[in-house]
C-alpha cells in the first residue's frame, strides 16, 4: 500500500479522478456529516460523479477464481468509477487494517489496479488510495 499515487509514477488521469473524488466526499461529509448508512454516502457519491459525467457503476459484482478456473464466491464492490477506479464506502468510528485487506482483494478480483477506501463514518472524512501491482 502507498499514501501517493505519486510515488510509482501513475498517470495523471488517475490522480485527477483521485482527486476529484476526495473534494466530492469532503463536500459531501460537509453537508450530510456522519452517522447515515453506506447507502447514503455510496448514492451521494455516485450522484455527484455523474453530474460531472463520469461513468458509475454502484453495487459492481465481482466473482473470485482459483488458479484452476473454478469459481469460489462472489461479491459486490460499492463502485466503479470511470472503469478504472474501485471504490469502498465505509461508515466505521475509524479505518481498520482489515478495510485496507478486503479491497485488495477486491482490486484483484477485479483485476483492476487503483481503489480508494472512503470512511464516512468518523468526525473527520477518512480516504486511503490503493495500488495493485500487476500481476499480484
Amino acid at each position: 500500500m502507498i499514501e501517493s499515487c505519486e510515488e510509482i509514477g501513475i498517470d495523471a488521469g488517475i490522480e485527477d479522478l483521485c482527486e476529484i473524488i476526495r473534494e466530492e466526499c469532503a463536500a459531501i461529509h460537509r453537508y450530510l456529516r456522519h452517522g447515515h448508512l453506506a447507502k447514503v454516502y455510496e448514492n451521494a457519491l455516485a450522484h455527484r460523479l455523474r453530474g460531472q459525467a463520469m461513468v458509475v457503476e454502484q453495487q459492481y459484482p465481482l466473482s473470485v477464481y482459483d488458479e484452476d478456473g473454478t469459481h469460489l464466491g462472489s461479491f459486490v464492490a460499492d463502485l466503479v468509477v470511470e472503469g478504472t477506479l474501485l471504490v469502498e464506502l465505509k461508515t466505521c468510528p475509524a479505518l481498520r487494517p482489515e478495510h485496507l485487506l478486503q479491497t485488495t482483494g477486491y482490486l484483484a478480483a477485479a483485476q483492476l489496479a487503483h481503489g480508494l477506501v472512503i470512511n464516512f463514518g468518523a468526525p473527520a472524512l477518512e480516504l486511503r488510495r490503493l495500488f495493485r501491482a500487476a500481476g499480484r
